[in-house]
């Protein structure tokens, strides 16, 4: 017993010198690459204090407006320029980098790239990514899409967007992680591990860009770009926890939003950015515009000319100027004309070239310009094999009739029909990446992945049958003519894939064109129909899903789309993704998520809508309640227990629940539990998600989960914006959506 004692006394101290150990040589590392920021910033002229601040275009490729500048090379000449987007490529990269490195000074150039879900390898978009719930396949998503970008000359993604998007309308709702802030703040913390990696510097990493800060995603109507108006309260709780976790996670920077917030563009936002980001939080990166931000101020009204622009901007905190030119034009006028004190600039030239050192870029600025390393990792066969697994997690099961999936693999005739079937960078989604030097040919089309699967079995028939927009139904003759072959009819629908995104705000979300009219023509055959849906955004599809025997939501999956999607319906894999935003019946609804707040006249069903908060001509149910989605197989949930009905601020409560897998095929659960706070000193919400388990489990095998309900899940900020947990009742909801409630008991937080 002495012996094992004295053992573990070494054991304990050694940890403990190790963690001192790694503890001081962060700070010293830290100390030091202060003093060479100092160092450098001492030796630098206004003029190159500025140029730190301003970003430009490349001249091949622009996210915004074209921007051409002809002396572009003599401004980095002249160190004018501190960093430049769209520039990708070993060889591109470098070749900007040695002129930097012809400068007085010899300050390496920042590239950035948004690399959103993928760089060669592309990755399913954001939100659908979320449906797979589970984070250790995002972060390792992100991750490859880092080594692929780094390897490429990139050294800084603008991602990940961590907006809480409640209106399907807008159309960037594709890059988030959906409308509940407990689950986008998990999936945040996720993205920036995985594009950062372990340290600042990885040669496999990215820096990562927290956007858009802040509350972008309550855009008015829908409209991208437009006013927000809300209260801090609902800021603090529901729009800013995700770019907390992100910060959290060790975030390199932040950028900020192109709307207004209560009445002041979020690029001059004091409030947003020192307030809270730099003060509160103690922000130690650097924030970057968005887009043209800073010029675009003087249309918001806010300033009347670029002067007053970058006085504004750089006042308020922001750092860099994406390609507005506002501050290479008009801070040194303003430092001179006193309006500007040089510690604002000092400060942000500061906050960049840190990260510039962290990084490397002092040490080696080619250390990511490797053509060899690029060629290696653009080919890297693991990547593939990643986004198939992804892509399959991403998949929503939201009707089976009959249980028609899976597919038999003897069965003998499959029609494949539709504008989607053999489409290749349609599957690559908006915000991919068009890799200088990369063709298309390396996405694997639905035709493509079916083909593989089934081989010479099974006879694979194919019509178009429309477009996806128009008109025309000159193909449906011929659909038909094919369907009338086969055993059963796979029907790929839905948006272009530049139909969501950016500025891709829609008042419309029904599926377009003539798509569903093919359907009802297909109906007619009486084959039984499975229909897919690509797209970056929930859809108005009553029609397709009360009709259609089956319905995948495929949104856009990636590279790898063809092989996830026949992976699906052969049943290889079975399906286990759960909607992340409430998916409405009509426009109507909008906006509409699970976590609202209840009325003094509540509608509890959709015989009680009279005199209530309720539309009198629709449900008062969604068409897909956040949560939802289904497999090849059935769970049963019990044996639901509490540690203790009743606990004090610094306890916890244990909850325990048996799953049980009840159907044929092994599958994942992802488990849901949700808190009501019964009276509270504001309204709360109806239920808000607290804590999930994704498990996978065996047909006929129970397992027995825990979470652990403590008081930061009970708090939240009341009227004088204190985060705190109030004693009284909390129900505790156990379900497989936030509808599908399974599972409840009650408890009482006391003094």
């Amino acid at each position: 017993m002495k012996l094992k004692s004295t053992s573990a006394i070494i054991l304990i101290i050694t940890f403990f010198v190790i963690v001192h150990y790694s503890q001081n040589k962060s700070k010293d590392q830290k100390k030091d690459i202060a003093q060479k920021v100092d160092s450098v910033l001492s030796l630098m002229t206004l003029d190159e204090k500025i140029g730190q601040l301003n970003q430009y275009n490349d001249d091949w490729q622009a996210t915004g407006p074209i921007t051409l500048d002809g002396d572009k090379e003599n401004q980095i000449l002249n160190g004018k320029v501190g960093s430049i987007l769209n520039c990708m490529g070993a060889e591109r990269t470098k070749s900007w980098q040695k002129i930097a490195m012809q400068s007085r000074l010899k300050i390496p150039l920042l590239f950035g790239q948004d690399v959103v879900h993928g760089y060669k390898t592309t990755f399913p978009i954001p939100l659908a990514e979320s449906c797979s719930w589970d984070l250790e396949a995002v972060e390792l998503s992100a991750r490859i899409s880092a080594t692929e970008a780094s390897a490429s000359g990139i050294h800084w993604t603008f991602a990940p967007m961590v907006d809480i998007a409640r209106d399907p309308r807008w159309g960037r709702v594709m890059e988030g992680a959906g409308e509940d802030t407990y689950l986008a703040s998990k999936i945040a913390y996720a993205r920036v591990k995985g594009f950062q990696g372990d340290k600042p510097g990885a040669i496999n990493s990215l820096m990562a860009c927290a956007k858009h800060f802040a509350a972008y995603g309550a855009a008015i109507g829908g409209r991208d770009y437009n006013s927000v108006d809300m209260s801090d309260r609902l800021l603090w709780e529901i729009y800013l926890p995700p770019f907390k976790a992100a910060l959290d996670a060790g975030v390199a920077t932040f950028m900020t939003s192109f709307n207004d917030i209560n009445g002041v563009p979020s690029t001059a936002n004091s409030y947003l950015l020192r307030d809270i980001l730099k003060e509160k939080w103690g922000f130690e990166g650097f924030v970057v515009s968005d887009w043209g931000s800073v010029g675009e101020m003087i249309r918001h009204g806010n300033v009347k000319n670029e002067y007053e622009a970058a006085r504004a901007a750089i006042t308020a905190g922001c750092d860099m100027d994406m390609e507005s030119r506002c501050y290479i034009n008009n801070l040194e006028a303003l430092v001179h004309d006193g309006k500007v004190p040089i510690a604002l600039i000092d400060d942000a030239v500061k906050r960049i070239l840190r990260k510039k050192f962290e990084i490397g870029l002092f040490d080696d600025p080619f250390r990511f310009c490797n053509s060899e390393r690029e060629k290696k990792e653009l080919n890297n066969p693991y990547h593939p094999a990643v986004a198939r697994d992804m892509a399959r997690k991403s998949i929503v099961l939201l009707k089976n009739e009959n249980n028609l999936l899976p597919l038999s693999k003897d069965i003998k005739t499959i029609a494949f029909i539709g504008p989607l079937v053999k489409e290749l960078k349609q599957n690559k989604g908006f915000w991919d990446v068009d890799v200088p030097g990369v063709d298309s040919n390396f996405i694997v089309s639905q035709w493509e992945g079916l083909k593989n699967k089934v081989g010479d079995k099974t006879n694979l028939l194919y019509a178009k049958g429309c477009d996806i927009e128009g008109e025309n139904k000159n193909g449906f003759a011929e659909a038909i003519k094919i369907a009338e072959q086969a055993d059963v009819i796979i029907l790929s629908i839905g948006e272009r894939r530049d139909m969501s995104g950016e500025a891709k705000s829609r008042s419309n979300l029904n599926i377009p064109g003539v798509q569903e009219d093919l359907l009802k023509e297909l109906l007619t055959t009486g084959k039984p129909i499975v229909v897919l849906i690509n797209t970056g955004r929930p859809l108005v599809f009553n029609f397709t899903v009360d009709n259609a025997q089956a319905v995948l939501y495929t949104w856009w999956l990636g590279s790898e789309a063809g092989n996830a999607i026949a992976d699906l319906l052969f049943g290889d894999y079975n399906p286990s993704a759960k909607l992340t935003m409430t998916f409405p019946l009509s426009v109507g609804q909008i906006p509409i998520y699970y976590n609202h707040f209840n009325t003094g006249r509540p509608a509890l069903n959709d015989e009680d809508r009279f005199y209530r908060s309720a539309y009198t001509d629709l449900s008062i149910y969604p068409k897909f309640e956040f949560g939802y989605g289904l497999s090849y197989t059935s769970f049963q949930y019990s044996e639901l227990h509490l540690s203790k009905h009743k606990m004090k601020h610094d306890e916890k409560i244990e909850v325990s629940v048996t799953i049980t897998n009840t159907g044929k095929y092994a599958g994942e659960e992802v488990v849901q539990l949700y808190l009501r706070d019964v009276v509270g000193s504001i309204a709360r919400p109806v239920k808000e998600l607290k804590d999930f388990k994704k498990i996978k489990l065996e047909p006929g095998e129970s397992k027995t989960i825990t979470f652990t309900i403590d008081s930061e899940k009970l708090s939240f900020y009341n009227q004088k914006l204190e985060w705190v947990a109030e004693p009284g009742e909390f129900e505790l909801i156990i379900g497989a959506s936030s509808r599908d409630i399974r599972l409840s008991d009650h408890f009482e937080l006391v003094e």
